[in-house]
């Protein structure tokens, strides 16, 4: 399978997970792009509880895969798990087109996520032999179609929910989740065998699998992130809220619908990836590698100058409308910090998981999203409680701090992964 190529000069089956993770991107963020104005535009809900009901959604949504990943890990097995997982996400996003089955489906698109989303990137290292130096790179890649899928929901389906009617965008979601099952089961000839079902994980963590200090350094990498998530999962609340409110849309004649900025973040990540790799390699040739926890805790702070930059913002208007080149810069800058954050801390829960509970250590990650979105949530209801400057500052202040956890976390991660079998490993490869 190693010898097979098809994108950037990876495995086939790395293509096929690439694009079915495109199509299920696409269609959550073209829900998501959604949602928000769906409730308070077409349900008349408030601002706090469309802000608080945004963030229990997508906290639920990544809560899930906690227990999809043991049920993969022990009983379905991995493709099963993806197989029913988007079958059910695929349901709940057509359930969106009624407006009587609103809570139900974001319910149902919440359960197959909890089996579809752990189960497909703990596939990824089993399709390289051990030194396979394009290990190195495959969870960038990865990235990658994430973001493509999240540049297209808010253009397409945010385009068509805006213009048409918010319930067709919901169906185009559907659709799109529908492409991504199909194209799963097509290439799965290209994906690596499934493991042995194992123990339960419990056994794993005392009898050989990760070491107690790996799980403690594991867990506090979790706090950071939730911390960060807090004001990282705005983008799509609060700061949708802004664009509608507080953001000149106008390019001339031409309004700029409020959904296509949504789709921004995904396009500088396609943007930045190759260009901030090829740095990335130039260093490790050069052997100025960056370790881990310093690369996470400068996006954290990167993302804090984003939100710094709304506060200013905010400040000097003194409540007039901000330009929408500005929102621009804030989205370029916002990314940057993101791609040294987010794809690192996924590749450092999938490398250090034994193979038999991937998808479970997986799921641990994917957690984090879940206690950041509820607390953004939470955070998010203070939107119409204090003005926006003092808002945009709070985010500002709470990636900052996130930056300042990880970065004291450099030192415990070293010592973790010198403990674990294969201690060097994971840090050349990241690098």
């Amino acid at each position: 399978m190693t010898e097979q190529r098809s994108w950037f000069g990876q495995p086939r089956g790395l293509t096929i997970l690439f694009l079915t993770n495109m199509w299920e991107q696409f269609s959550y963020y073209g829900m998501r792009a959604l949602l928000v104005y769906y409730m308070t535009k077409h349900l008349m809900l408030g601002q706090g509880t469309s802000s608080f009901v945004y963030g229990a959604y997508t906290a639920c949504a990544y809560f899930t895969p906690l227990f999809g990943g043991v049920i993969a890990d022990r009983f379905l097995g991995k493709r099963r798990a993806i197989i029913v997982g988007a079958s059910i996400m695929a349901a709940g996003h057509f359930m969106m087109t009624f407006d009587a089955l609103f809570y139900v489906a974001l319910v149902t698109i919440a359960l197959g996520n909890g089996l579809f989303l752990p189960s497909l990137p703990s596939q990824i290292d089993q399709l390289y032999e051990p030194g396979d130096p394009r290990r190195a790179w495959a969870y960038n890649v990865y990235y990658v179609g994430v973001n493509v899928g999240g540049f297209l929901a808010p253009v397409l389906c945010g385009t068509i929910g805006e213009l048409y009617g918010w319930h067709y965008g919901f169906g185009v979601a559907g659709f799109g989740m529908l492409a991504g099952l199909l194209i799963y089961v097509s290439g799965r000839r290209y994906l690596p065998p499934e493991p042995e079902r194992s123990p339960p994980v419990v056994r794993s963590l005392t009898g050989g699998g990760l070491e107690y200090r790996t799980v403690l350094v594991l867990l506090a990498v979790a706090v950071s992130a939730t911390v960060f998530r807090s004001a990282y999962e705005q983008v799509g609340n609060t700061v949708a809220l802004w664009t509608d409110t507080g953001v000149d849309r106008s390019a001339g004649h031409f309004l700029i619908p409020m959904t296509w900025f949504q789709s921004l973040n995904s396009l500088f990540v396609i943007v930045f990836t190759q260009p901030l790799l090829a740095i990335w390699r130039r260093q490790a040739s050069a052997g100025h590698e960056q370790r881990l926890a310093r690369r996470m805790a400068l996006g954290a702070l990167i993302v804090a100058g984003a939100y710094l930059l709304l506060t200013a913002l905010t400040w000097q208007d003194g409540g007039a409308r901000a330009d929408w080149i500005w929102l621009v810069a804030f989205f370029a800058i916002f990314t940057l910090g993101e791609l040294f954050i987010l794809p690192t801390g996924l590749a450092v829960f999938a490398r250090l998981a034994p193979p038999a509970f991937a998808a479970t250590t997986v799921a641990c990650w994917f957690l984090t999203i879940f206690s950041g979105s509820l607390s953004a949530g939470l955070v998010g209801i203070l939107w119409s409680r204090i003005d926006h400057t003092t808002f945009f500052l709070l985010l500002t202040v709470l990636a900052a701090l996130a930056a300042l956890m990880l970065r004291l976390l450099d030192s415990p991660m070293q010592r973790a992964q010198r403990a674990e079998r294969q201690p060097d490993r994971l840090e050349a490869e990241l690098s």
